[in-house]
Order: structure tokens, then C-alpha cells, then sequence
């Protein structure tokens, strides 16, 4: 954990003013580039001293067996594993034949600087060699949202002390030596040396270097070239081997003399094409970006953003620390996903190897619903990539003698890789979370293309599961029995509230689209009979309510077992999944994660004004956010019943979950959808913003330390710009015509250039819930 200010708190970027030995990793973490297609951690440029050296193409990766003690039906086979491919971030330099190297020698200063605004990472190093010569290093590092193949680095050295003789080396880098971080030798031999020599060239200033891996027979290629400028008789060479490709400068600076090199680089990867056609594709995009020059990339950066924080800032009064954090938070979420196009969203993003890379059902209900509001071109392409996955999730789904798609747990290229399976077996809720996302992304953008050509086959294949899976008791109640919400602490439930509740809109939602397309419906093989049964199922959905308490059960029976006896845990017992068996969780009144409350805060309508407050009072005291998912959905549901210092200290909790390591595991790469829970947190939390029906739904209150809240939404391709302090909500339309919302149920038309202006009410204040011993949400410092 940071246990000290690591980072100084400002609006626009995020800046390490000493380099911190203790939080390397994690700083290489809050310092990776990305595009969502190509991601670099945030290592230094000599690439030594390293946490965890990274260099990322979405969706390459390597598989690993998974034996079982007993083996058992449908349990996957091979797990999957994100790879390093070749490293084109080194750039390493001698001073006087000594390495430049930060472990040795005197630092006299070191400075990195994240610009949110700009997209780029400038790092500052004044440095003292064991042999008394000191240098100034200068680095400027993007990867480009503009051109997806690109990333590039502006690196200059000028000496401080008098002349000096410098080597720098420019490399391509393949199957880098990797601390060894997981305990399991099957995905340590996976990662050992994953790649095989195809293709190595160095001509000039340009090197490549092409490789396959070894079991998943993908194919990699990178590609470098550079801009000198220094000293007239600097020299240069280059040379390359089967695993690098080096670019070599050799000079003497005198005093007031900079060696200035500006290396591009290039990525591509696929399953299909050969290696001439690899080869041709990263040397079209490095001429490309040769062609736009270091500064040319740099403008589209900074052209690239400009228009993203338009569209896309929330703006905060009163509290600077979390204003920092909601645009860090944007940001990464942006890097996750911009140029994803028809790949997953993992849920670290491309900055580290936790969770092997995997995507999850993190991306369809916090990621893509930010980004909906925000920037829903790359919405589209990652719901494509689940249309894509179809027919993965359709063999899944008939190994469990289902119709339809079951969608995996967690995935890289679309099969189920979980060997946890409680979770990968039966965490149908998958199904409905892509739906959702399917829906909204649909609603919102008006984007009836897409409705037609890849929502259709996901709600009829999603829809398909759940009346295979569900059945009907004598009652005519539709029950969904076995399933594992998204409390993975209540495994192989019966009637998840939240599950039915999501699969009761999936089905609703599958059957209106098809009466809407029934051409492609009937494609598919979707009748009137069909259709008619998923209304049937939906309406008849069994929603488990305890009457004597007056609150909603997260799954059937679940307030009749024990609680968990918090009074006798520890906080060193946290997680309890490391420190419990699952046995006894299971059978326990303890949450994991938001589940019913997610319910409340997704499914709105399903629930009245008291049932809210009942529940949440319910399960706070036995939810113990053992997941980064938890802080920002109560945040919203304590906002929304009232709790508004408590959904202020959660909104803390999610938005600085990395910039403060509050789960030790930033080293790994960055919560990407913890960061997206921040702007959940403030705009649903605090601006109480809903959207259904095709309408906009505000009901406003602002905790005591946020003097206001400011943010804009994009709706049916309108722009509404919200600005709330304790009295009242400014509604302004910067696009579009008109726009009819509704401010705590009163509807307003806003038209554009005439804001309209309401009165904010504030909730009656309420006893405030207990959380478990140790775990009311509060900041470090």
C-alpha cells in the first residue's frame, strides 16, 4: 500500500516528484500508456530497476493447462494468459561506459509527470555516476490514440558538468526475463519464453523483429525507427538477432550540446495473416508515423483529448483530491478501451498481468456504461467483440444442455478459462450484464444499425439461456435455480435477486427487438411462440422477499442462515477468501460484493423508496468490499437513501483504490472498473442520474464536502451539461436542439442556450448503517 503521498495533488495530471523504491510497480502502473490495442507500463526507459516490466497487444496471449484433483464435466481445459510481447519502450544509455542505472551513482533529481491533458508521460532525471559525472535525462513517451499501431518516445541527454562521451541503444526487446510473480509453475512455464524467432532486420535507423507463440500460434510483430539530431560526427549503427534489434548512437556532447532521439514504434498481431503481411503492416504504420513526425503525433494526441474532456469532465468543488481522481479515473478508462475495436476491455486494462489479462463481466456494467454517456464510438466495438465470441458461448452453453449463449466468467479470446467454478460455471449473470450493455449503448446512441446487425443475436442468445435454464413451478413462478450472482461469497444460489431482475430485462429487452427486427429475428430462428415465452418467463420472475424484515433477499433463504460472526475476525483475516474456506462463506449471511444493491441501483424500478432504504440498512453490516467493484455501488445507493457522508467516504474509496493501492495489488495493473465506479459514484451517486424509458432522470443531493458537481452526458446525440451545488441544478444543452428530462420527477424541456434551473431538495437524515469491524470506507490520510 502508499502509505505516503507518492503523488502530488493536482487537477490535470499526476506527478512523482522522487522515485519511490517501495511503490516501483505500482507507479509503473499509474504510468502506463495506452490505446486499448497497445499498452506500456510506466518503466523507466533504461528499463532497470523494474517491478514488473509490460508491454501489452489486446488479446495476445498464451495458454496453460489446468489439471484438476477430480476432473468434472464442463470444466475448462487450458487456462489463458496475457503475454509481454516484444518490448520497444528501452532505451538504454552509458555515461563514460557506465550504465546509466538509478540504483548506483547519486540521483540529484527525478520527475515523471502524467498529463491528462495531453496523453503523455515527460519524465526528468538529473543523475551523478559513481564516477562524478552528472547528466540531465529528458524523456517524453505516448502511445497514440490516433494512430493504433503507434507509440513513440522523444529522449534527450545533455551533460551538466563538462564534455562527455555517451552510447545510447535503441532496442526491440522479445521474451524479457519477467519476475516471477504467480506461484503456479503451469503459467510461470507459459510465460517463460513465449515467443519463437519468425523474423529479424535491422537496416539504418529501423529495426523488426517477428515471433509466434508457441501454443496459441499467434503472430507478433514490432517495429522501430528513429530521428537523430546532436553533434555532427555522432555515429550510428544497427543490428538485430532472433530475440532483439538494436539501434546504436555514439557521441562526445560538450557543454550546452543536447543528443536528441526520437524513436517510433509499431505493433501488430494476428491468428491469420502471414508473416509478409505482418511485416508489411507494421512498416506502413511506422511510415506513418514517420511521416506525421514526433510533433505532428503529439498535436493529434493533445486534438484527441481536447475533444474527449469536452464531452467527457466532471468538474469538483471542495474536494481536489478527488477531483485529481475522477480524470485520472476517466483517462485510464479511456486508455482501456479507445482503440479496443472488437476486443474485450480487460479488467486491468493494458497496465499489468493481474487477473492474467482477463476480461469480466466488469466491462458491460461499469466500464461501457461510463462510456456510453462519454464516448460511445469504442461501446459499439467492444459489444461486437461479444458477437464475435457467439459461437464459444453457444458451444458453453450446449456442454450444460442449454439453448442459446453462455457467456464465460472470465475470457481473453472468448472460452471460459475459470477453474473456479462456481463462478465460471455458474455465474449466468454474465448472460444479462451483456445485454444490459447492449440495451443501454442502444438507447442512448439511438444507434439502430448496430440495434439491428449485433443487438438482435445477443438478446435472442442471451434470452434462449435463461428459459432453458429457468422453470416454471406449479404456481406459474419462473425460477432460476444454481446460479452465483455477483456476491461470489453466496455460490450456486437459488432466485439471485439480482440475476432474475437483470435476466427479466434481457428477456423483455429480446423480445421487443425482435418484433422490432423480425427479419433477422427469424434468421436466428426466433418465432411468436419464442417470443411469447420469454414475456411469459419475464413477467412470472420469482423476486425473493422476506415480509417480516420488509426487505428484499439476495437469494432465496439467504436472511434465514447464520451471520457471519464478524466480532471474531481480524482485519488481518481480510480477504476472507485467503484466509476462510468457502464452505463457510457460503453458508453465512457475509457479502462480498454489492449484489441485491447493485440490483437496486441497475433495476430502480423494481424496488420503492422504503424497500431501498430497508435493504441497504440490511446488507451493509455484512458486506466487507473483499472486491474493488463494491465502494462505488454503495456510494450510489447511500447517496440515494440519504447516507450522504457515508456515499461520499465510499466515492473516496473507489476513486482512489490505485493512486492509493487501497487493495495492495496496483503493482499488478489498475482497476479499471473501480475507476469507472468513480464517475458512477458522482454522477448517479451525487447528480442521481438514471436513464430509462429513452429519458434522463435527476434527483440531486451533494454531500457537505463538495461545494458542487459539474459533469456533461450524451444522450440521442445531444450534450447536457449539469451543474449542482446545495441549492440548486443547472441544466444546459451544448448540442443539440432540445432535450425533455426529468428533475426529481417534475419533466423540463432544456433547450439550447436557454439552462434551466431547479431547486435541489436534501434527504431527511437517517440513522446511519454499521459497516463489519473494520470496515467503514475512509482514506489513508
Amino acid at each position: 500500500m502508499i502509505n505516503h503521498s507518492a503523488y502530488e495533488v493536482e487537477p490535470w495530471q499526476v506527478r512523482e516528484t522522487a522515485l519511490h523504491w517501495d511503490v516501483l510497480a505500482q507507479s509503473e502502473s499509474i504510468f502506463a500508456l495506452s490505446n486499448g490495442h497497445v499498452g506500456w507500463r510506466g518503466n523507466l526507459d533504461e528499463g532497470e530497476p523494474h517491478g514488473l516490466p509490460g508491454c501489452y497487444l489486446n488479446g495476445v496471449h498464451e495458454r496453460h493447462p489446468l489439471p484438476y484433483a477430480e476432473a468434472g464435466y464442463g470444466f475448462p481445459e487450458s487456462g489463458q494468459t496475457v503475454i509481454n510481447v516484444t518490448n520497444g519502450k528501452l532505451i538504454r544509455l552509458l555515461v563514460e561506459d557506465e550504465p546509466f542505472d538509478l540504483r548506483y551513482g547519486r540521483i540529484r533529481m527525478h520527475e515523471r509527470i502524467l498529463d491528462l491533458r495531453a496523453g503523455l508521460l515527460h519524465r526528468t532525471c538529473e543523475w551523478t555516476s559513481p564516477a562524478g559525472r552528472t547528466v540531465r535525462v529528458r524523456s517524453t513517451r505516448l502511445v497514440s490514440f490516433t494512430q493504433r499501431a503507434v507509440a513513440a518516445i522523444a529522449y534527450e541527454v545533455e551533460p551538466l558538468d563538462g564534455p562527455v562521451s555517451l552510447v545510447i541503444q535503441s532496442e526491440l526487446i522479445a521474451n524479457e526475463q519477467l519476475p516471477t510473480l504467480t506461484g503456479d509453475p503451469r503459467v510461470a512455464a507459459a510465460l517463460e519464453h513465449p515467443l519463437r524467432a519468425e523474423e529479424n532486420a535491422a537496416q539504418e535507423a529501423r529495426l523488426r523483429l517477428i515471433h509466434r507463440t508457441v501454443d496459441t500460434d499467434l503472430r507478433i510483430a514490432a517495429a522501430a525507427d528513429h530521428n537523430v539530431s546532436g553533434p555532427s560526427d555522432l555515429c550510428t549503427s544497427s543490428e538485430s538477432a532472433v530475440d532483439v534489434g538494436r539501434f546504436t548512437v555514439i557521441t562526445e556532447l560538450k557543454d550546452g550540446e543536447t543528443l536528441r532521439l526520437e524513436k517510433f514504434v509499431s505493433y501488430g498481431w494476428s491468428a491469420a495473416r502471414s508473416l509478409p503481411a505482418l511485416r508489411d503492416q507494421v512498416e506502413a504504420a511506422l511510415a506513418s508515423a514517420r511521416n506525421t513526425g514526433w510533433q505532428g503525433l503529439v498535436d493529434q494526441q493533445r486534438a484527441f483529448l481536447d475533444d474527449f474532456w469536452r464531452h467527457a469532465d466532471v468538474e469538483i468543488e471542495g474536494d481536489t483530491e478527488i477531483q485529481q481522481a475522477v480524470r485520472f479515473a476517466l483517462y485510464h478508462v479511456l486508455q482501456a478501451a479507445a482503440r479496443a475495436e472488437q476486443r474485450a476491455v480487460p479488467a486491468k486494462g493494458l497496465t499489468g498481468s493481474g487477473y492474467d489479462g482477463h476480461g469480466f463481466w466488469d466491462t458491460e456494467i461499469f466500464v461501457l456504461p461510463l462510456l456510453t454517456f462519454v464516448h460511445p464510438a469504442c461501446v459499439a466495438e467492444a459489444l461486437r467483440w461479444r458477437q464475435d465470441t457467439l459461437p464459444a458461448a453457444r458451444a458453453r452453453a450446449r456442454q450444460f444442455g442449454l439453448r442459446g449463449a453462455a457467456f464465460p466468467w472470465r475470457t481473453i479470446d472468448g472460452s471460459e478459462c475459470s477453474g473456479y467454478w462456481p463462478a465460471g460455471t455458474a455465474a449466468f449473470h454474465i448472460n444479462a450484464d451483456v445485454a444490459h450493455a447492449a440495451v443501454c449503448y442502444v438507447s442512448v446512441t439511438n444507434d439502430q444499425e448496430f440495434e439491428r446487425d449485433t443487438c438482435v443475436e445477443l438478446l435472442v442468445e442471451t434470452a434462449r439461456l435463461w428459459l432453458s435454464l429457468g422453470h416454471h413451478d406449479s404456481h406459474g413462478r419462473f425460477h432460476i435455480d444454481g446460479v452465483t450472482g455477483p456476491d461470489e461469497y453466496s455460490a450456486v444460489g437459488n432466485d439471485n435477486v439480482y440475476t432474475n431482475l437483470m435476466a427479466q430485462k434481457n428477456l423483455l429487452a429480446a423480445a421487443d427487438v425482435a418484433e422490432r427486427h423480425g427479419q433477422q429475428a427469424a434468421a436466428l430462428g426466433a418465432e411468436q411462440e419464442e417470443i411469447a415465452a420469454w414475456r411469459d418467463a419475464a413477467h412470472a420472475m420469482a423476486i425473493p422477499y422476506n415480509a417480516q424484515l420488509g426487505i428484499h433477499e439476495q437469494s432465496a433463504g439467504f436472511t434465514r442462515q447464520a451471520r457471519w460472526d464478524f466480532s471474531a475476525t481480524g482485519p488481518e483475516d481480510y480477504p476472507l477468501m485467503l484466509h476462510c474456506p468457502y464452505f463457510e462463506l457460503y453458508r453465512k449471511q457475509v457479502v462480498k460484493q454489492a449484489d441485491l444493491i447493485l440490483a437496486m441501483y441497475l433495476r430502480t424500478d423494481a424496488f420503492d423508496d422504503d424497500q431501498k432504504a430497508r435493504s441497504f440498512a440490511y446488507y451493509e453490516p455484512l458486506t466487507v468490499r473483499d472486491s474493488s467493484l463494491s465502494a462505488c455501488v454503495q456510494a450510489v445507493m447511500a447517496a440515494e437513501v440519504g447516507h450522504l457522508r457515508l456515499a461520499y467516504d465510499y466515492l473516496g474509496e473507489a476513486a482512489l483504490m490505485d493512486l492509493d493501492d487501497l487493495e495492495n495489488n496496483t503493482r499488478d495493473g489498475l482497476h479499471i472498473a473501480s475507476l469507472a465506479g468513480s464517475w458512477i459514484a458522482l454522477v448517479a451517486g451525487f447528480g442521481g442520474m438514471r436513464y430509462g424509458d429513452g429519458t434522463l432522470h435527476f434527483a440531486p443531493r451533494l454531500p457537505e464536502r463538495l461545494a458542487r458537481l459539474t459533469f456533461s452526458v450524451h444522450v440521442q446525440h445531444q450534450c447536457l451539461r449539469v451543474s449542482i451545488d446545495h441549492s440548486q441544478a443547472v441544466y444546459s444543452l451544448t448540442d443539440g436542439e432540445s432535450l425533455t428530462l426529468l428533475h426529481y420527477g417534475e419533466a423540463l424541456t432544456v433547450f439550447r442556450d436557454r439552462p434551466q434551473t431547479r431547486p435541489v431538495k436534501r434527504p431527511a437524515p437517517l440513522p446511519e448503517p454499521a459497516q463489519p469491524k473494520g470496515r467503514r470506507p475512509g482514506r489513508p490520510h
